[in-house]
C-alpha cells in the first residue's frame, strides 16, 4: 500500500489531476482526417452499389460481406461502450467486468444459433430485410409490418443516444473548449450574473432582481422546476408577471455541443446516404480498425501513467473501501445500493448473449453474408476482437481512478476523454495523439448511427411504403424516399438533442434487451420450429416487448428495490432481482409456444419450401 501511495504521490503532481485540460487544433485536426476518410469510404461504397439493383445494393450490400467485413461490422459498440460503459467501471470499479465478461461469447450464440440458418432462409426466400424474412417465412404481410413498427421503435431510443454521444465526442475537441464535461450536465437553465443583466436590460425592477438573488448560479434540467423556485421567492403574482422574462433570461445554450451535433449529423448521414448499407458496412469496418488501435494506445498511456491496475486498485481501495475491488461493487452514492448483486450478475449473462442473438442491425448483417464459411470464420474474430475491446477499457478506467480520482457524480462519462487529453498532454504530438484515442468513440457512434440509419429507412421505405402504400414504386421514386427518409431521421434526432437525453448507457441496454426480448424467441421459432404459427409470432413479440416496457413503467414508479443496478431515473423494476430480459425471454417463450399449439398450422407447402432440401430435377420427376 505505501508504495502505490508513494506512486500517487509522484504521478498526480506531474499530470496534475485538473480534468478541464484544454485541447489545441490538433485534436480537431485528428477528428476532421477522420471524418474525411470516412466520406471518401462512402464515395466507394456508392460506385460498388451500382453494380447490383438499388433496394439490394443499398439495403443489403448485394450479400458480399466477407469474414472480416462480417466480424468488424457485427459489433454492437457505441456510445455506450465508450462513455456509458467507461462510466460504470470508474464509479463502481472490478465488479462491472463480472457485469460485461458474458457479451464474450456473443459471437458463439449470436453467429451459432442463428447465423447460418438466417442467412439460408434469406436466400431462399429472397428477403433483403428482417420483416421481410418473417413476412416471407409466415407468407403474412402483417407480422412483418408489426416487426417493422418494432424495430424502429426500439432503435429509435438508441438513435437519439447516439446522436449525443457523436457531439460530445466533437466537443472535447474544440480547441479551448476547456471542460471536458458531458453536455448533459450544464442545466438547461441557470440564473447566472450574465442572466441577472438580462433582466435588467429588459425592465425587470432591480427590487425583484434583488430577490431573486438566492437562486444565483442555480441550475435546472426543467422549465417547471426553474419556475417552482422563482414561485416560492416571488410569489405567484410575481412569477405571473416575471416568470417568462426570467425562464428566456436563464435558458443555457451550449454552442460547442450544437456545433459538434451539427457536424457529426451531417457527416454520418451524408456518407451513408452515399453507400447504404455498404458504406455503413466498410466505414464500420474502418472504423472497428480504429476503435482497436485507440483502446491499445490508450491502455499502454494509462497504464504507463498510473503505474498499472494493480497500483491503481491498491490507492482505490485505500480511499474508497474494498467493495471497488470486488462485489458487489462501490456505492458512489453512499446509500448502500449493490451494483452487481448475484442476481444481477446472472442477468448479465442472458442479457448480453442475447441481446446479440435478437438484435436486427445484427441480423441484417448476418443476412449479408457471403456464405457458411464467413460465417464461422466471423466467430473466432468477433469474439477476439470483443475481447481485446472491453478489457482493456475495464484496465484503462480502473488506471483512470488513479489519475483522475474525484471525477463527480454527474460527469464520469466524460472519463475517456479526459484520459485521452490527460496522457497525451507532455507528448509531443499529444492534442493528434489525442485525437486519434478520441476517433475510437467517434467511431463506434457513427458505425451504430450508419448501421441504424439503413436498418430504419429500409423499415420505412421497403417494408411500409412498398409493401403497403405504394407496390409499384419505381427505382427512381424508392431512391428518392430512401434519401428523404435518412435527412429526416437526423433532423428528428438533432432536435430531440437540442436538450440532450440522459442515463446513456440505460437507454442503451433498454434498447438493446428491449429488442432481444421481442425478436429473439420469434427468431429462434421462425428458423428452427416447423409448428411455428403467425398468431404464436404476434405473440411472442408483443409478449416480450409488453414486459420490458411494463418493467421499465414499474421501475420508474419505484415499485421493487431501489438498492440494486445503476442509480438513474430511468431504470426498471428487478423482480426478483433478475433483469427485465430473463422474463421478457420467458413470457415471449411461452406465449409463443402455448399460442402457436392452440392455432393451425402453417401450410405444408409454405413449411416444405423453407425447410426441407430441394430434390433434383430427375428425382421428383421419377
Amino acid at each position: 500500500m505505501a508504495s502505490a501511495l508513494c506512486f500517487a504521490a509522484a504521478v498526480l503532481p506531474l499530470w496534475g489531476v485538473k480534468t478541464t485540460q484544454p485541447s489545441d487544433w490538433g485534436t480537431l485536426v485528428a477528428l476532421v482526417l477522420f471524418i474525411a476518410a470516412s466520406m471518401w469510404i462512402g464515395w466507394l461504397a456508392n460506385k460498388a452499389m451500382q453494380k447490383s439493383s438499388f433496394m439490394q445494393g443499398f439495403f443489403l450490400g448485394n450479400r458480399g460481406l466477407g469474414a472480416w467485413a462480417l466480424a468488424l461490422t457485427a459489433t454492437v459498440q457505441s456510445g455506450g461502450t465508450f462513455m456509458g460503459f467507461p462510466s460504470l467501471v470508474y464509479s463502481h470499479g472490478w465488479v462491472v467486468a463480472l457485469w460485461i465478461c458474458g457479451y464474450m461469447v456473443v459471437p458463439i450464440t449470436g453467429f451459432g444459433i442463428l447465423g447460418k440458418r438466417l442467412a439460408q432462409l434469406s436466400r431462399r426466400t429472397g428477403a433483403i430485410t428482417v420483416p421481410d424474412l418473417f413476412r416471407a417465412r409466415f407468407n403474412s404481410p402483417g407480422l412483418g409490418l408489426l416487426a417493422s413498427l418494432l424495430i424502429m421503435f426500439y432503435m429509435s431510443f438508441m438513435m437519439v443516444a447516439q446522436f449525443k454521444a457523436g457531439a460530445v465526442v466533437m466537443k472535447h475537441s474544440w480547441p479551448g473548449a476547456g471542460s471536458r464535461e458531458m453536455a448533459e450536465d450544464i442545466p438547461a437553465y441557470k440564473l447566472n450574473s450574465a442572466a441577472l443583466e438580462k433582466l435588467g436590460e429588459r425592465g425587470v425592477p432591480a427590487d425583484v432582481i434583488a430577490r431573486l438573488a438566492p437562486l444565483e448560479d442555480r441550475g435546472f434540467d426543467a422549465e417547471k422546476d426553474l419556475k417552482a423556485e422563482v414561485g416560492k421567492v416571488l410569489g405567484d403574482a410575481g412569477l405571473n408577471q416575471y416568470g417568462p422574462a426570467v425562464v428566456a433570461a436563464s435558458e443555457q445554450l451550449d454552442w460547442q455541443y450544437l456545433v459538434g451535433l451539427g457536424v457529426f449529423t451531417v457527416t454520418v448521414v451524408s456518407y451513408t446516404l452515399l453507400g447504404g448499407f455498404l458504406a455503413a458496412v466498410w466505414t464500420d469496418l474502418f472504423q472497428s480498425v480504429l476503435m482497436l488501435l485507440g483502446v491499445m494506445l490508450l491502455l499502454f498511456l494509462v497504464v504507463s501513467s498510473s503505474g498499472g491496475p494493480e497500483a491503481a486498485t491498491r490507492m482505490a481501495v485505500e480511499r474508497l473501501g474494498p467493495t471497488y475491488a470486488m462485489g458487489p461493487g462501490y456505492d458512489p452514492t453512499g446509500t448502500g445500493r449493490m451494483f452487481m448483486p448475484v442476481s444481477l450478475a446472472f442477468s448479465f449473462f442472458w442479457v448480453w448473449v442475447y441481446s446479440g442473438v435478437g438484435s436486427p442491425a445484427g441480423m441484417v448483417r448476418i443476412m449479408a453474408g457471403k456464405g457458411t464459411e464467413v460465417i464461422r470464420k466471423s466467430i473466432y474474430l468477433l469474439a477476439g476482437y470483443n475481447l481485446l475491446i472491453y478489457m482493456p477499457l475495464v484496465v484503462i478506467c480502473i488506471c483512470g481512478r488513479a489519475l483522475i480520482p474525484d471525477l463527480p457524480a454527474g460527469k464520469t462519462d466524460s472519463i475517456i476523454p479526459e484520459l485521452s487529453i490527460m496522457t497525451t498532454s507532455r507528448l509531443p504530438g499529444g492534442s493528434i495523439i489525442a485525437g486519434l484515442i478520441l476517433a475510437a468513440p467517434f467511431g463506434a457512434v457513427m458505425a451504430t448511427v450508419s448501421s441504424y440509419l439503413v436498418v430504419i429507412a429500409s423499415g420505412l421505405v421497403r417494408d411500409v411504403y412498398q409493401r403497403f402504400i405504394n407496390p409499384s414504386a419505381g427505382t427512381h421514386e424508392l431512391r428518392r424516399l430512401s434519401y428523404l427518409t435518412m435527412i429526416g431521421i437526423g433532423v428528428v434526432a438533432v432536435l430531440a438533442n437540442i436538450r440532450p437525453v440522459a442515463y446513456l448507457q440505460v437507454i442503451v441496454v433498454f434498447s438493446g434487451t428491449g429488442a432481444a426480448a421481442t425478436f429473439c424467441i420469434p427468431a429462434i421459432m421462425l428458423a428452427y420450429w416447423r409448428r411455428a404459427t403467425v398468431a404464436g409470432m404476434v405473440a411472442a413479440m408483443v409478449g416480450g416487448a409488453g414486459t420490458m416496457v411494463l418493467m421499465y413503467v414499474l421501475g420508474a414508479r419505484g415499485f421493487g428495490s431501489q438498492s440494486i443496478g445503476a442509480a438513474s431515473a430511468f431504470r426498471p423494476f428487478y423482480l426478483l432481482g433478475l433483469d427485465p430480459l430473463i422474463w421478457g425471454l420467458l413470457v415471449s417463450a411461452g406465449l409463443g409456444i402455448v399460442v402457436s399449439l392452440l392455432t393451425a398450422p402453417p401450410s405444408a407447402e409454405t413449411i416444405s419450401r423453407l425447410f426441407d432440401l430441394e430434390r433434383p430435377a430427375k428425382e421428383a420427376t421419377a
